[in-house]
């Protein structure tokens, strides 16, 4: 007997291909995607729809991986943080996020980080490995599962990892968290650092995903400190390529600017964001640090924070404060990893 294949590594014609090998026909294969991606099956007995003999026979050729829960907390804010554990024993955090009627979950794309962001202790890793598809469409299949009765309704892809930099395993993920889980594209956000040329493949890979733009700085010399990609890719070509990215009727590209005490929070930062982004359909999201011990950072006042608002408001922008959630529960990129 070979060895077993795992049924979520198959993309959905490799399913059905595998499927039609086996001898069965091509229905079992909607049966198989029915009971993976919808009820959550974790193992091939438990697919009732199939008979015995059937299941006995899938058995011996695959089976059904399974994200392993090593930690669960919850934050006094009803954010929840998740840890799991990959079958190689490698590990990556999700973060549930409750918002009035909204369950956004915010997953991984990779283990680890290249990008080195000097606020994000997730960089402090490096990278080790991207995650496959179905190891990031199983954040929201055992979270799902987690949750019973309640469903996961919003996606972002902002935890561990740039996104971008893994682009055909989270396109093939995104498919099917939209196609097998049945999660609307409008409701999943994608965010990158600014990798400028594949910003442009992400609208052909996964068109109508809603991109956010973690930019954090209104000058280069800002930006190539705390973010090194912007040596590569600088605000020029970042600004440029956001300007060319297709939008849909109603939609905005979503710019995240982490507010960190000193750095980029003077009225000087928030006049020079206002004429980066002028004339973009846009909103920005203000976000006080959320520091960690490694990061030598610190969190910039109330007062600042909403001057800095002020001033973006003042000028025609959208602006909102989003504050850290879960900070009891070390819910930044990374935390939670690095202290297990």
């Amino acid at each position: 007997m070979g060895k077993k294949v795992n049924l979520k590594s198959f993309s959905k014609d490799e399913l059905f291909h595998f499927i039609e090998v086996a001898g069965l026909p091509r229905f079992r294969a909607g049966q198989l995607i029915h009971w993976i991606y919808q009820r959550y099956a974790t193992d091939i007995s438990c697919i009732t729809e199939l008979s015995k003999e059937l299941r006995s026979g899938l058995e011996r050729m695959a089976y059904i991986s399974d994200l392993k829960l090593l930690r669960r907390l919850k934050s006094s804010d009803g954010t929840e943080k998740f840890l799991f554990s990959l079958e190689d024993a490698e590990t990556i955090e999700s973060v549930l996020i409750p918002d009035d009627a909204r369950l956004t979950l915010c997953i991984s794309s990779q283990v680890g980080c290249a990008m080195g962001c000097k606020f994000c202790l997730t960089g402090k890793l490096g990278l080790i490995r991207n995650l496959r598809a179905y190891e990031i469409a199983d954040q929201v299949i055992a979270v799902n599962r987690l949750i019973l009765p309640q469903k996961i309704t919003n996606i972002v892809m902002m935890g561990m990892g740039e996104p971008l930099a893994n682009l055909d395993e989270v396109a093939e993920a995104l498919w099917r968290i939209t196609e097998f889980i049945d999660i609307s594209k409008r409701r999943i956000t994608l965010s990158t650092a600014g990798l400028v040329p594949r910003m442009a493949l992400l609208a052909d890979r996964a068109p109508h995903v809603n991109l956010a733009v973690s930019l954090n700085a209104s000058s280069d010399k800002v930006r190539d400190d705390i973010m090194p990609i912007n040596r590569r890719y600088p605000l020029k070509a970042l600004i440029e390529a956001c300007k060319k990215f297709p939008l849909g009727p109603r939609r905005r590209i979503t710019f995240e600017y982490v507010l960190i005490g000193g750095v980029n929070d003077s009225p000087e930062d928030a006049g020079r964001l206002v004429k980066l982004v002028r004339g973009l359909r846009c909103k920005i999201n203000l976000i006080p640090l959320n520091p960690h011990p490694e990061s030598g950072m610190k969190r910039p006042s109330d007062a600042v924070v909403l001057k800095f608002q002020k001033a973006l408001v003042d000028s025609g922008l959208t602006a909102f404060i989003r504050e850290s959630k879960g900070q009891d529960i070390l819910a930044a990129c990374g935390q939670l990893r690095a202290g297990h």
